[in-house]
């Protein structure tokens, strides 16, 4: 569709600039159809989505700008520091719910809500990427037989052919929540037409929920669309604080549920972590065609009306509000924990070394031939689940059966990674035995030389992911986190106390590579 810039005019803030490709949008019905859309989305304000600023249909090189959110999209800020729990998912929710309704209120609809769609302004969700779903009406970018959107995170009734409704985006929302809370998208993961029919058929893991979301959540991934609740019952029950019951749908049929948009087209690139369980939209072939309806030329639209709270709330009473969470996690303190935890990790390299230097390399390679095992069979059991969708009875003794098998494929990289990092290691503490550096400041540079090239030498992003998702659980909770700081510090004081005292083991070995007798040894001392 196009490519989208960080841009800044000489006198205003940054803003997010969409450049279209001109086989997009080539001619005068397209251009028209991009104004009447951006005509309609000036009128969204709202501090939950990244609206409209500027705008030019009709130039040479059409655009649409912006406003830029400084902040990572909800898949990347799960893969990166967790799931979002608590009353901090209670605020998503509820915001997020909030920028959908302001949409549905100047007659749009988003039609791709998805967890890279989302971005976290701070603690708040902002809803991005509607802009542009008018040019998915271009017969050049549609036919019979295709279907646009992004699987797992479409309704039911759009996989039959059916038009979108605002009850569409309810569904996608819901999907959304359920990865915020899990992690993980509600309908599994796999081959796209393995996910669709799960969608289809209602078969959804909401496992890890929340209580008091459950029931709200289950009501709004009904198969039915007629089920789910509207936006405004989910606004309400949000901010009521209710925890036993969900509210229950009213949804009156008219033209405020007919489709205004056609489907969304992302404009984001592909994350390039490797498995990435959010491939931006595509178009998916389908059995049944899916025809957009075309509302007639100036047809009046009904203005969105915001249903009445669920029942139990008093006429008149005030409406309750959401007490503002804690911030997530993802700096200050638990930032300052990961910093000390990975550090403390290079420290214990580096100190190791200067006491022991054989047994800490040895120690090394048992930690990184470990965690490398785990991340080849956890990498294999996700892929067994996403061909099927959820978890087995025999899913933990297959993954135990096979961990010898993955003990020796991570054996092979292991050898790799330490070989070379060893190597380079190697050669520098020979150039500093040559030179007489002394030798404990030796052995600590070449520790900590050894450390960084084992963190970013080659095939070492299957021991840096999985080290990096641990120090992000331990440092979720502040108490957890402290402890563990506080157990890389009981690590580290006896390793200092040895070398304050000189003590250096060079067991196994009988003694230094440099003694007398060694080949090392005789050229320092012929040097």
């Amino acid at each position: 569709m196009g490519v989208v810039h960080l841009a800044q005019p000489a006198d205003g803030p940054r803003v997010a600039l969409k450049v279209l490709r001109p086989h997009v949008i080539g001619d005068d019905e397209a251009r028209e159809r991009l104004s009447r859309e951006v005509a309609s989305l000036r009128r969204v304000r709202s501090p939950r989505v990244a609206e409209v600023l500027d705008a030019d249909p009709w130039g040479e090189t059409p655009y649409v700008a912006t406003r830029y959110v400084p902040g990572l999209s909800l898949h990347q800020h799960v893969r990166e520091h967790g799931r979002v729990e608590g009353e901090d998912l209670r605020w998503f929710a509820a915001c997020l719910a909030e920028a959908m309704a302001a949409v549905h209120t100047v007659g749009v609809l988003h039609r791709d809500i998805k967890p890279s769609n989302v971005l976290l302004e701070g603690r708040s969700p902002v809803l991005i990427d509607f802009g542009l779903a008018r040019l998915a009406e271009d017969p050049r970018l549609t036919h019979t037989g295709w279907l646009l959107g992004t699987p797992g995170y479409l309704a039911p009734e759009i996989l039959y052919g059916d038009d979108a409704t605002t009850a569409s985006d309810v569904h996608a929302w819901a999907a959304t929540v359920v990865f915020a809370a899990t992690g993980r998208p509600p309908y599994g993961t796999g081959p796209a037409m393995a996910i669709m029919d799960r969608v289809r058929r209602g078969e959804h893991d909401l496992t890890g929920v929340p209580e008091d979301l459950l029931p709200l959540i289950t009501r709004a991934l009904d198969p039915e669309p007629d089920a789910r609740p509207t936006t405004g019952h989910l606004m309400a029950y949000l901010r009521a604080g209710a925890e036993t019951s969900a509210p229950q749908p009213e949804r009156p049929a008219g033209p405020a549920d007919q489709p205004t948009m056609p489907w969304m087209l992302a404009h984001g690139a592909p994350d390039d972590a490797a498995g990435d369980q959010h491939p931006p939209t595509r178009a998916y072939t389908v059995a049944a065609p899916v025809q957009p309806a075309h509302p007639a030329p100036g047809a009046a639209r009904e203005p969105y009306v915001q249903p009445p709270p669920p029942t139990g709330t008093a006429a008149g009473s005030p409406r309750p509000q959401l007490l503002p969470p804690t911030r997530y996690r993802t700096s200050g303190t638990a930032r300052l924990q990961r910093g000390l935890l990975l550090g403390g990790a290079l420290a214990a390299v580096a100190v190791g070394s200067a006491v022991a230097p054989y047994l800490t390399f040895i120690g090394l390679a048992l930690v990184v031939l470990l965690v490398r095992t785990f991340s080849w069979t956890g990498q294999a059991a996700r892929e067994r689940q996403h061909l099927r969708g959820r978890r087995r009875w025999y899913d933990g003794p297959l993954t135990a059966l096979t961990t010898p098998w993955y003990l020796l494929v991570a054996g092979g990289g292991t050898a790799l990674l330490l070989g070379w990092s060893g190597l380079v290691t190697f050669v520098v503490a020979l150039g500093g035995a040559l030179f007489g550096t002394p030798h404990p400041l030796l052995l600590i540079a070449c520790g900590t030389l050894l450390g960084l090239l084992t963190w970013w030498g080659p095939g070492a992003k299957r021991l840096r992911l999985p080290v990096r998702r641990v120090a992000a659980a331990l440092t979720r909770d502040p108490w957890v986190g402290w402890t563990a700081v506080a157990g890389m510090v009981i690590v580290l004081v006896p390793l200092a106390l040895a070398l304050a005292a000189g003590e250096l083991s060079w067991r196994p070995a009988p003694g230094p590579p440099w003694r007398d007798g060694t080949l090392i040894g005789t050229l320092t001392d012929w040097l």
